[in-house]
C-alpha cells in the first residue's frame, strides 16, 4: 500500500509538470517581441478538447480544430535517481502538451533495463493496460526510443496506439516548421526513423508472383519481384535521396549569405539552449527583431539572423537556432545538421539555460552533447541564465557555482542584460586593422560603411574630407587606402 501511494504521488508530481512550458501558462510577451503575427497563424489551427476531427460542413474546413489526443505516459528508467526520473517524464509530459495532447495520466517504473518485448516489466505493462482502459486514454507514449517489437508488444497489450519520445519529437517539428528548408528536414528524419520500422503482414503485402497468387499460372510463371514492403522501402529510399539533394541545393544560399558576412568581417553570435529556454526572448530584447515567441517546446525551428551593435560601434549578427533537448533524436540532428552549422561557424556561442527549470544542469550537459557532435565544442562560450525573475535561489546558487562566468538575466524584465551586452562586447573579435585616412566627400559611401562594418576610434570634418581613424577588417583597408587623399 506505501508502494503505491508512494507512486500515486510521484505521478501527481509529474503530471503538475512545475518548470515546464505547460506548468506557467500563457506566454508574456513585451513590447519589443513585435506584433506577433505568426503566433495566430500557429494557433489557428490548435486542438482542443471536445471538438470531433469529423467535419459536419464542408464550409468548416478553413476553421476545423484537431480533437485534442487522450494520452498515458510510461517510463523506465535504470541509472540516476527518481528525482532525474521524474523530470525526464515531466518534459515528456510537456512535449505531449506542445504535440496538441491531454496528459491523462502515467507509469514510471525503475529496473535494470527496458524489457525487450513491451518496453515495461509485466506487472507495470499490465498497470499502464488497466490506466489505459480506466482513463479511456487513445494514445500511450514511451520514454524512450522503441524497437519495432516493443512497439508492437505493448500495442498488442493495451490495444491502443503506442508512440516513442523520437516519434513525438518529430511530431512536434512537423508542426512548426515554415520554411521550405525547414520542412524538408523534418520530412527527411521521419524518414529515417520510419525506414527500419516498416512492417507488412501475410499473403496482403505480397507482390511475387507463383502458385496460387499468380492466378493458378503457376509454374514458369515465378519472378523476382518485389513485396509490398520492399516496394515502400525503395520508394522512401528514393525521397530521402532527393529531399538530401534539396537540403544540400538550400545550404548553398545560406553558406554564401555567410561567406559574405566572414568577407565583411562581421563577428556572429550564436543563440544556443535547450528548448524552451527563453533564447528568442532574449534575441527580440537584444535586437528587437519580433521573432516568434511562445511559451512551448521547440517554438523555433528555423533560424533567424539580425544584426547587432555593441556600444563601442562594432556590428555582429545574432543567430537564432532550434532548441535542443534531452536524448534530441539521431534522424533530427543529421537532417537538421545544415542548420546547426550556423553554431559551428559562429565567434561566439551564447549558451542560454532556464534558471527557473528543476534541472539546468541537466540542460547545460545536453546541449553541450549536441554542441560535441556538430563541432561547437571548442568556440567562446557565455552561459546566460535566463527567467531569473523566477528562479528558484538555492538552484540558481548552485548553477553559479558550477557555472562561475555565467550571466544571468531576465529577457521578460530586462535586469542583467547591460552585463551581458559588456560580457559579450569582451568575447567579439576586434578588427583586426587599425589605420587613419583621410577619404574624400564625394566618397561618403565609404565612410557610412566604415561607421556600419567598423570600429571608429576617432572622426574628424577637414576641408579636403572626412579623417578617420579606425579598426576596420583587411578587405575595407585596402578600399579606404586607394580612396584616401593623404
Amino acid at each position: 500500500m506505501e508502494e503505491d501511494s508512494g507512486r500515486s504521488a510521484a505521478v501527481e508530481r509529474i503530471l503538475s509538470r512545475a518548470g515546464t512550458a505547460v506548468a506557467e501558462g500563457r506566454t508574456q510577451h513585451h513590447e519589443r517581441d513585435g506584433e506577433q503575427a505568426d503566433l495566430a497563424d500557429r494557433q489557428a489551427l490548435r486542438r482542443v478538447a471536445g471538438l470531433s476531427t469529423e467535419l459536419e460542413d464542408v464550409t468548416e474546413v478553413e476553421y476545423r480544430q484537431l480533437r485534442l489526443e487522450r494520452v498515458v505516459l510510461a517510463g523506465v528508467y535504470s541509472a540516476g535517481t527518481a528525482t532525474e526520473a521524474e523530470n525526464n517524464l515531466r518534459e515528456l509530459a510537456a512535449l505531449a502538451e506542445t504535440a496538441g495532447s491531454s496528459v491523462l495520466d502515467g507509469v514510471l517504473q525503475r529496473r535494470p533495463a527496458p524489457d525487450p518485448g513491451t518496453f515495461l516489466g509485466s506487472g507495470k505493462a499490465e498497470e499502464l493496460r488497466a490506466l489505459v482502459s480506466a482513463a479511456g486514454a487513445d494514445t500511450v507514449i514511451c520514454d524512450g526510443e522503441l524497437s519495432p517489437s516493443q512497439r508492437r508488444g505493448l500495442e498488442d497489450l493495451v490495444k491502443v496506439k503506442v508512440i516513442d519520445r523520437t516519434a513525438l519529437i518529430l511530431d512536434i517539428f512537423a508542426q512548426h516548421a515554415t520554411s521550405k528548408e525547414g520542412k524538408a528536414q523534418v520530412e527527411l528524419a521521419q524518414y529515417e526513423y520510419l525506414l527500419p520500422r516498416l512492417r507488412g503482414w501475410g499473403e496482403s503485402m505480397s507482390r511475387q508472383a507463383g502458385g496460387q497468387a499468380a492466378g493458378g499460372v503457376g509454374i514458369g510463371s515465378r519472378g523476382p519481384g518485389e513485396t509490398k514492403i520492399e516496394l515502400d522501402r525503395r520508394r522512401i529510399r528514393t525521397k530521402m535521396a532527393k529531399l538530401r539533394r534539396e537540403i544540400a541545393a538550400m545550404k548553398t544560399a545560406r553558406v554564401t549569405k555567410r561567406d559574405s558576412r566572414r568577407r565583411n568581417a562581421v563577428p556572429s553570435v550564436a543563440i544556443a539552449g535547450y528548448t524552451n529556454a527563453g533564447k528568442s526572448s532574449l534575441l527580440n530584447r537584444l535586437t528587437g527583431a519580433g521573432v516568434l515567441v511562445e511559451n512551448a517546446l521547440f517554438a523555433t525551428l528555423d533560424p533567424t539572423v539580425r544584426r547587432a551593435r555593441t556600444e563601442d560601434g562594432r556590428v555582429y549578427t545574432l543567430t537564432d537556432t532550434v532548441g535542443f533537448v534531452r536524448q534530441l533524436p539521431t534522424q533530427l540532428v543529421e537532417a537538421f545538421r545544415s542548420t546547426l552549422e550556423e553554431v559551428a561557424e559562429a565567434d561566439v556561442v551564447l549558451h542560454v539555460v532556464d534558471g527557473s527549470h528543476p534541472d539546468p544542469l541537466g540542460q547545460l550537459s545536453a546541449v553541450r552533447s549536441v554542441l560535441l557532435e556538430v563541432g561547437a565544442q571548442d568556440l567562446p562560450e557565455l552561459v546566460v541564465v535566463n527567467k531569473a525573475d523566477a528562479a528558484d535561489p538555492d538552484v540558481l546558487a548552485e548553477l553559479l557555482r558550477r557555472e562561475t562566468d555565467a550571466v544571468v538575466v531576465s529577457a521578460r524584465t530586462g535586469d542583467g542584460l547591460d552585463k551581458l551586452r559588456d560580457r559579450l562586447s569582451g568575447l567579439l573579435p576586434h578588427p583586426e586593422v587599425t589605420l587613419e585616412v583621410l577619404i574624400p566627400f564625394d566618397r561618403g559611401d565609404l565612410v557610412s560603411r566604415v561607421h556600419a562594418e567598423a570600429e571608429v576610434l576617432a572622426q574628424e570634418h577637414t576641408a579636403s574630407g572626412t579623417r578617420l581613424r579606425a579598426r576596420v577588417s583587411p578587405t575595407l583597408a585596402r578600399l579606404l587606402n586607394a580612396a584616401s587623399t593623404g
